[in-house]
This record gives C-alpha cells, structure tokens and sequence, in this order.
C-alpha cells in the first residue's frame, strides 16, 4: 500500500516517440540554453568586474541574471536528458528538487522586480535622498528578502505536497509541477490549496500591486515635471517596465495553465504555456539590460574587446 500510495518515481506524459526529429529538438534546447548561460553570466561579469556599476540598480540586474541561472538549470539539463530518453520517469526526490528549484525561481523574480521598481522610485521621486537610502547594507536586505521569502514557503508547499499519499504518478507536463503533484492526491487538498494561495499572493500579488503603485508615483511626478526630465525617466524605468510585463505574461499563462485539463486543450499552447515562463525571461531580461542602458552596453563592449585581446596575446 505505502508504493502505491507513495510512489518511488513520476512518469512525464507529455513526451512523445519523435523518432529523428528528437535529436533536432536537442539541439535546439542546447542552443538556448547556452544562449542564457552566455547572456545571463556576461551580466554578472561585467557588473562583477566593473566598480562604476556597483550601484544598486546593476546589483539587482545582476541578482535577476543569477536566478535566470538558477531556474533554467532546474528545467534545461533534465529537460535534455528526457529529450533523448525513450523512457521519460523520473525519481521522487529529482521530481521534489525540481519543484523547489523552478518555483523559488519563480516566485523570486517578481519580489526582486518590485525591490528594483523601490530603487527607481527613490532614485527619481527623491534623488536628493538616494545615496542616503539606498546604502549597500539597505540593498544587501533587500536582495535577502526577496530570496528568503519564496526560498522558505516553496520550502513548506513543497514538504506538505510531499506528504500526500497519491492515487496515480502520471504527471501531464514536461517537468514536475507542484500542483500536478498535488492534483493525483487521494485524500482532501484543502491545507495544500491554502498555503499555496497565500504563498501565491504574498509573492505574485503584493509585488506586482507595489510595482505598480511605484510607476503611478513616478508618473505622477514625471508629469509635473519637464520634457527633458519625463525622458530621462523614462529611459531608466523601460527596460524594468518591459521585464515587468514580460514576466507578468508568462506567469500568467503558467496559471493559466495550472487552472484547466491539459487534455482539453492543444499539445503545443500546453507545450508552449509550461515553459515559457522558465525560457522568455532569462533570455530577455539581459538582452534587454545589455542593449537599452548605456553603462552596461558599453561595459559589456569593453568586458567582450577586453577578452578577444587577452586571448589573441596568448
């Protein structure tokens, strides 16, 4: 009774025999994620390298890099593996890690968003008062809380999910998910749907209402100001605007997801739904730091000339 109701491994339902055509999909899935480890570590680089971008706003740029880095190895190499595999199960506790690992990632990202959209508002509504504010030791607490807050309650979503006798190991994803864990439970779920929409809200939602009250202000304020100053704001806050709604897009189609039967749509929305959140952000959010803000653009130019010199000399 205890292996049937606690079972030692999961199998993924959602992979199927694509005979040739898998070694093409590897290959692709070892494209991008390369592209995210060379994008996301040339940030944490150059930000590491240069003492002019020891500010707040680069360290926290450089703390969205390290959890593209972080989350992405919980999807990619498993991801890999089970690509070329003809045999898709895997362990209960490889399952249990990658639910730990994929949700503090996504659970960390809108907490270290709002801690950034914080850094901007003081930085345009009270410039007077920055340095003042944002110290290295207020930035180092910031940056803890954002990760200790999801870190803990993915911790205590995932040891009760952990605990639930199952009634089948079939999970429909393409990784493990909590709540395609939780779902195949024999007995009520109640506790486990409570917790998780408290974590949920205290990670998704007060976040992202206190991104938005911070651009209120700063708009607000931008439009009371000249058209000189409305431009340099602007220019600042873009590139975190963008990653805001990117991310609020992919986390919302992740919900969405989690919120009907996978049989009752298409394959490919399912596909496309379950790993976009863990694929659109960290190829982005660089991208978008690299090309839209001069400082990083043109320490990231001098970081790769830096590089080709040093390895043409040896």
């Amino acid at each position: 009774m205890e292996n049937d109701t606690f079972p030692v491994s999961f199998h993924l339902t959602l992979y199927r025999d694509q005979g040739h055509v898998k070694y093409v999909y590897f290959l692709i899935i070892l494209i991008v994620y390369l592209a995210i480890l060379l994008l996301n570590a040339s940030i944490i680089l150059v930000v590491m390298k240069e003492k002019s971008l020891h500010e707040p706003m680069y360290i926290f740029i450089s703390c969205l890099s390290v959890n593209s880095l972080y989350g992405t190895a919980g999807l990619f190499p498993r991801l890999s593996i089970d690509i070329l595999s003809d045999s898709h199960v895997i362990s209960r506790p490889a399952c249990f890690t990658q639910i730990y690992v994929i949700y503090t990632y996504s659970l960390s990202e809108l907490p270290i968003l709002a801690v950034m959209a914080y850094d901007r508002y003081v930085a345009i509504c009270q410039p007077l008062r920055y340095h003042s504010i944002m110290t290295m030791r207020t930035t180092a607490l910031l940056i803890a809380g954002a990760f200790t807050w999801p870190f803990f309650w993915i911790a205590m979503v995932v040891s009760l999910a952990s605990r639930l006798p199952l009634c089948g190991r079939a999970i429909t994803r393409l990784y493990c998910s909590n709540w395609s864990v939780v779902k195949l439970s024999c007995v009520s779920t109640a506790s486990n749907n409570a917790l998780g929409l408290f974590v949920l809200t205290s990670s998704v939602f007060l976040p992202s209402g206190f991104i938005l009250f911070t651009y209120i202000r700063i708009l607000v304020l931008c439009h009371k100001r000249s058209a000189e100053f409305r431009s340099k704001a602007l220019q600042t806050c873009l590139p975190h605007m963008v990653t805001f709604v990117t991310y609020s897009i992919a986390i919302f189609c992740d919900v969405l997801l989690n919120r009907f039967e996978l049989d009752q749509i298409m394959n490919i929305v399912t596909l496309v739904f379950s790993v976009e959140f863990l694929v659109v952000p960290p190829v982005l959010n660089p991208l978008i730091y690299g090309l839209t803000l001069p400082e990083i653009r043109k320490r990231n130019q001098l970081f790769t000339h830096a590089t080709r010199i040093s390895a043409v000399s040896k």
